[in-house]
């Protein structure tokens, strides 16, 4: 099962994007919180959820959980 992060730095728009392990956004991320594994990027958001209210899938690696 792939491995989650989240970014702990917010974005422009204040989300804070969780990445799958491997994704090339992810190596840029400086400071990041480790999620666990799940089967999809589901659960990793709505863990990520209980840091930060506003956590949002990668558009690239997690376009699942991308709001558009």
């Amino acid at each position: 099962m792939p491995q989650y992060y989240v970014n702990d730095r917010a974005q422009a728009n204040g989300d804070h994007e969780v990445h799958k392990y491997g994704c090339i956004w992810l190596a840029k991320v400086t400071s990041k919180t480790y999620l666990g594994t799940y089967e999809s990027c589901h659960g990793a958001v709505q863990k990520a959820k209980t840091f930060y209210s506003t956590a949002d899938g990668c558009a690239y690696c997690c376009p699942a959980c991308h709001k558009k």
